[in-house]
């Protein structure tokens, strides 16, 4: 079975979500990120999994529901917080972020009979998820994070390992507040899209104002 890990950061005003300021506030970029990682923390707890771990930068907070393992990130590149997560498991691995809030179980339940990596390609052309049948951190330092080819030359790191890579669906990264519109109108029954509903009434990602 599956160990499932999110790599997170506390959703602090501020330190979360700053690409949604303006037009959002800090606070309210902060509120939008606790409700992000709210959907994708429940999501992980009803897929299947050997274990579940929580690797974070900050504090955990009544956010966190029982069932993670709370591990903090090393310091270092997104690579390196991601491969160092994947040096703490033993036995197959799927790591997700905090930003697809759309996630669901089905997702994250993969099998390994012909995979021996998972790649779930985001539309930013990074990657929302990545799964190793044998953790090895190597596959991962050294990718250049946050960039247009980030994807690409993760799954091509795979491949050049001469791993069998099967892709996920394509899912949108929630970094601005056009991607936080298009996510909470495809997927409404989501904390994150009832959140954004509550700071944006009129539907068209203009939040109210604070207070």
């Amino acid at each position: 079975m599956t160990t499932l890990m999110v790599v997170a950061r506390s959703p602090v005003a501020g330190r979360v979500k700053t690409r949604l300021v303006p037009p959002y506030s800090y606070q309210q970029a902060a509120e939008l990120a606790e409700a992000s990682l709210i959907d994708t923390l429940h999501a992980v707890l009803a897929a299947p999994a050997r274990r579940r771990l929580l690797i974070l930068d900050g504090s955990p907070g009544s956010w966190l529901p029982a069932g993670f393992d709370v591990i903090p990130q090393v310091a270092g590149d997104l690579d390196e917080r991601i491969a160092a997560a994947f040096a703490h498991v033993d036995g197959p691995a799927l790591i997700v972020g905090m930003d697809t809030p759309q996630l669901s179980p089905e997702l994250l339940t993969v099998s390994w009979a012909d995979a021996d990596a998972w790649f779930g390609p985001a539309t930013d052309g990074g990657f929302w998820a990545l799964g190793l049948r044998r953790p090895d951190p190597n596959l991962i330092r050294g990718v250049p994070m946050s960039s247009p080819d980030t994807g690409a030359v993760q799954r091509d790191r795979l491949l050049a390992a001469g791993l069998r890579v099967v892709d996920l669906p394509e899912l949108r990264d929630v970094d601005t507040a056009a991607d936080a519109s298009a996510v909470a109108a495809g997927h409404p029954a989501t904390r994150f899209a009832r959140r954004l509903r509550q700071l944006a009434p009129d539907g068209l990602g203009q939040p109210a104002p604070d207070g």
